[in-house]
């Protein structure tokens, strides 16, 4: 069994610790990370998310799995809210610290390692409810923590225009309107399976290689940071706790659906905030959390490797 969880958990360190070589070694710079992460994020992941929801399975499971996911987002940002005087003076953008999950950038990796590639559509059903709560909800309240006001309008633009965002769109359209179960048996439907498997092969690895350049530690903000992860897991522990025991209450239980849970509530918040957010003196806060986040998903993708074999 160790040897089994090894072998998902090796790649993950590995792959990170090159990240990190690459960064003090020279290997990559920033102008040569941008360019990895324009590939990334402008073309393997919205093949990977087309991919999921493409052939995710349209019914009433996913719909109850979207609501409450989104939900729980929702329980986590208010829970931020009400514990973002534990951390001031850095309490403007901790809330935003405190709900969603880095799904694209590290949990369709992660659990491609744990269940094999063509498995991500589970991962999908889970992904959707917070990737939807990301572009509305949270974005609306990263605006409003600048002092800034996103409109409905806004939200729709910045969604139609993320690829990835794209991605996901398309796939849930074709998915739901049955097109991939009509071509799956035909030539088309299998040349498309081989071609989306051999672009998306190395997204995980590269991934997890961008992570690892990302790291970057402040000890001086030890304190607020440490305080904030370990607020953020508490709630997450919470809201998965209610999450899986009204689904399962509903739907009969489902190990693959779990696992998916599982990992989601270990995930850091989305990386989006350094993107969408004027942060100013919070941002090494923000970076500094984000990153010692993104170690501790590690460590605990440990367990769930562990829950996935037994």
């Amino acid at each position: 069994m160790i040897t089994q969880i090894l072998s998902m958990v090796l790649p993950v360190l590995v792959m990170i610790a090159l990240g990190r070589f690459c960064a003090v070694s020279g290997i990559l710079n920033d102008e040569r990370h941008a360019g990895l992460k324009a590939i990334i994020g402008d073309i393997l992941l919205p093949v990977v998310l087309f991919n999921a929801f493409y052939t995710a399975q349209y019914d009433g499971k996913l719909v109850l799995v979207f609501v409450l996911v989104f939900l729980g987002c929702l329980i986590a940002l208010l829970a931020g809210y009400a514990l973002r005087r534990f951390v001031k003076p850095y309490d403007r953008f901790m809330p935003l610290l405190m709900t969603s999950f880095e799904g694209g950038m590290l949990g369709y990796a992660l659990y491609a390692l744990l269940a094999g590639q063509d498995q991500t559509a589970t991962y999908a059903m889970v992904d959707i409810g917070q990737t939807m709560f990301a572009y509305t909800v949270f974005l609306a309240a990263l605006k409003s923590a600048e002092g800034q006001k996103m409109s409905p309008k806004a939200m729709a633009v910045n969604m139609l225009t993320n690829k990835a965002c794209i991605g996901m769109l398309l796939g849930i359209v074709l998915g739901a309107l049955g097109v991939q179960k009509a071509l799956a048996p035909t030539a088309i439907g299998m040349i498309l399976a081989e071609l989306i498997s051999f672009i998306t092969a190395p997204t995980s690895a590269l991934i997890l290689l961008v992570v690892g350049y990302q790291l970057k530690v402040s000890r001086k903000l030890m304190r607020p940071v440490l305080t904030t992860m370990g607020l953020r897991l508490a709630v997450m522990i919470g809201v998965m706790a209610l999450v899986s025991l009204v689904l399962f209450a509903i739907i009969p239980y489902d190990k693959m659906l779990m696992l998916a849970l599982m990992l989601q509530y270990t995930l850091p918040a989305p990386f989006i905030i350094p993107l969408y957010a004027d942060m100013k003196d919070d941002g090494e806060y923000v970076s500094t959390t984000l990153s010692l986040g993104t170690v501790l998903t590690v460590v605990l993708f440990f367990f769930v490797a562990a829950f996935s074999l037994l």
